[in-house]
């Protein structure tokens, strides 16, 4: 069996770092990824992919990631089940990142 993914894409959001309650730091990103195939509008649509991020690479991408940043994410895929407020069910798939490489910037840094 294999469940591997290689993501390139830009960050939407500037990245936060969260703290479970055992310790272990946390943050959540999500991927804006253009498909590379066109739509029936001659459009390219984006896909957007949500990521977690465990301990030193979550830390190391808050330091180092801003909105607009291209990064490349290395990980498998996990869903899991989710009860919403109304009491519904719904299954969440994100990607758990195992490696994640800084592309570029869009922005200067001092």
């Amino acid at each position: 069996m294999l469940n591997h993914t290689v993501l390139v894409g830009r960050i939407v959001q500037d990245p936060e770092l969260r703290e479970t309650d055992n310790g272990n730091k946390v943050t959540n990103i999500t991927l804006a990824v253009p498909r590379s195939y066109k739509n029936i509008n001659g459009e390219y649509d984006t896909d957007f992919i949500p990521c977690i991020l465990w301990k030193g690479i979550a830390e190391n991408t808050v330091e180092y990631v801003r909105k607009g940043d291209l990064i490349g994410v290395k990980g498998h895929i996990q869903t899991r089940n989710i009860e919403l407020d109304d009491n519904t069910k719904k299954q969440a798939v994100e990607i758990i990142a195992e490696k994640v490489t800084f592309l570029s910037s869009n922005r200067n840094r001092e």
